[in-house]
């Protein structure tokens, strides 16, 4: 588990299942990669061992990989996922079959507005105005506001109680450095949690990273864990 050592606050976890100790249900996740690419998947089996019900996921994609969030949706985990491409349009899978059987709750956004809300959440914002969906049955329910002659509906900032991140290495400190498409959602995710905690294939010493290829710095990663095969 963490510990402190010389070199500072050392945030390893020795396994998955110690770094989500204290996932209940009812929490909402970040969860990082898109379409099965980039997933936390050692985390993600961890939060299926957990037990813990009732989770709202946020994330780039169900997709069609039966490892990443379909796994959760398949294990009975979740009771609503927010994204922008819930399921592969060829292969719905677990997450349409229990959307259709009124077991999960389905929220839709474009990519740009879910980034959007999950960035704002991050940066402390409540809030914003976007002229997408104005005017339509989407704003509907929503406070809406004419800018500049076009009418804006409002989108609130979104957070969560984990993120949970995937990384090619992090030193013990939690500077994270990405790799493909890792890239795609979890540096804007790693900033709105208040835990985030990240999968990786190495840890190094604090200096041993090279500074230009830190994307997330430290500061937004309170605990990692080492990336290990499915068994």
């Amino acid at each position: 588990m963490a510990s402190i050592s010389g070199n500072g606050l050392n945030k390893v976890y020795d396994t998955a299942a110690g770094a989500l100790a204290d996932l209940s249900g009812g929490a909402t996740l970040l969860v990082g990669g898109f379409q099965g690419h980039g997933e936390p998947e050692t985390l993600l089996r961890a939060v299926i061992a957990s037990g813990a019900q009732r989770l709202t996921v946020i994330s780039g994609g169900g997709g069609a990989s039966r490892t990443g969030i379909q796994a959760l949706v398949e294990a009975g985990c979740l009771s609503k996922l927010i994204s922008p491409l819930p399921f592969d349009a060829r292969d719905g899978g677990a997450v349409k079959a229990r959307w259709q059987a009124g077991e999960l709750e389905l929220e839709t956004q474009p990519v740009g507005v879910l980034t959007e809300r999950i960035r704002a959440g991050g940066a402390g914002i409540g809030g914003f105005f976007l002229p997408v969906g104005a005017n339509t049955r989407f704003a509907e329910s929503a406070e809406s506001r004419e800018i500049d002659g076009r009418q804006h509906v409002f989108q609130t900032g979104l957070k969560a109680d984990f993120a949970l991140l995937r990384a090619s290495a992090a030193d013990t400190l939690g500077n994270l450095v990405y790799d493909g498409t890792q890239r795609n959602w979890n540096p804007i995710m790693a900033m709105a949690a208040r835990v985030s905690i990240a999968e990786v294939d190495e840890v190094r010493e604090p200096g041993e990273l090279d500074p230009e290829l830190v994307i997330t710095p430290a500061i937004f990663v309170q605990r990692i864990t080492l990336s290990r095969p499915a068994p």
